[in-house]
């Protein structure tokens, strides 16, 4: 086996019949079974390594085709020895999925000199998105996964450069907790043309932090006045640490975590500012965006309109919290 590949695995194997009648449902066991990555071992006989979750996912299923007097079996199939164990792993070999990911980077790639920032921008967060799709299922990752990571990452880079220059290289430190009281009717100042987490950390800061902020919006953060709290840019007072954005900078910084919608908030503005775990309503979010960007071709405006949008997504993700 590959060192990569762990000595004893442990399996859940699903078998699952349905009534010739039942097209409907037996589509929607197959299409959720298609989305986990199950293996097929024949028609009707599933395999999925046995993973935290996984097991649980199936069993919901499981019930729902129990329900309709389908013949079910969910189990765990202890490990049945390495050269069994390794001939399961091949069959999740996701190699194949990663290389049109790895295309699209390149050709991508190749566009972006002469393409616009809203088409680039689409075409990054599709790139991206295609990634997380099959990492989402790839149980056992080996090169093809950290090639495809470094092809998207290079496409990011490139697009950062020409579309947002000064974007913030993330830096490993302590976090100091910082009282709001200390922060009153202060500069704050950023990067112009501010995009998701400049906006959102803006927004942040005069409803939670510094009612009476005045921002500044700079060409160069070089220009950043002495007296100004700068934020997102290289050696920025709050900047991008390790794994968080500098809108869950802010939050750690002053206290803010812990608040439901702020934390939901946080995770939508670190998956459309760098990637990671997707949530649902970035796509409809970053169109919003992009509609008021057009009509606000200052900051000043465009943050006005955007914390319209925040101060309601905050709102509904502290209720459907609350109510979860």
């Amino acid at each position: 086996m590959k060192a990569h590949e762990p000595q004893a695995i442990s399996w859940l194997l699903a078998v699952i019949s349905l009534p010739g009648e039942q097209g409907t449902l037996r589509m929607r066991v197959w299409r959720i079974l298609k989305a986990l990555g199950a293996a097929v071992l024949r028609d009707g006989v599933y395999l999925l390594p046995d993973r935290a979750g996984l097991k649980e996912v199936l069993q919901t299923q499981m019930l729902e085709a129990d329900a309709e007097a389908a013949l079910t079996l969910l189990t765990v199939l202890p490990s049945q020895g390495e050269e069994a164990d390794a001939s399961f792993v091949q069959m999740f070999n996701r190699s194949e999925n990663y290389a049109p990911v790895i295309a699209g980077a390149v050709a991508l790639l190749d566009r972006l000199p002469d393409e616009n920032e809203s088409d680039a921008r689409k075409g990054l967060r599709q790139l991206q998105r295609s990634l997380e799709a099959v990492v989402a299922t790839d149980y056992f990752p080996g090169p093809s996964k950290a090639e495809a990571e470094r092809a998207v990452a290079v496409v990011a880079a490139t697009y950062n450069r020409k579309f947002s220059p000064g974007e913030p290289e993330a830096v490993a430190s302590p976090i100091p907790r910082l009282s709001p009281k200390e922060y009153q009717g202060r500069q704050w100042a950023t990067r112009e043309k501010v995009w998701v987490d400049r906006v959102a950390s803006a927004w942040l800061i005069r409803r939670f932090i510094d009612p009476k902020a005045r921002f500044l919006w700079m060409k160069n953060p070089l220009d950043c006045p002495k007296n100004a709290l700068g934020f997102d840019f290289d050696g920025a007072a709050f900047t991008h640490v390790e794994e968080r954005v500098t809108f869950q900078v802010l939050m750690a910084s002053f206290g803010l975590e812990g608040d439901p919608g702020l934390d939901r908030l946080g995770n939508l503005v670190h998956y459309l500012d760098v990637g990671g775990v997707p949530v649902a309503e970035a796509a409809g979010f970053e169109t919003i965006l992009q509609g008021i960007r057009s009509g606000s071709k200052e900051d000043d405006g465009f943050l006005s309109e955007v914390s319209i949008v925040l101060d309601h997504l905050h709102a509904a993700y502290s209720r459907k919290k609350t109510a979860d």
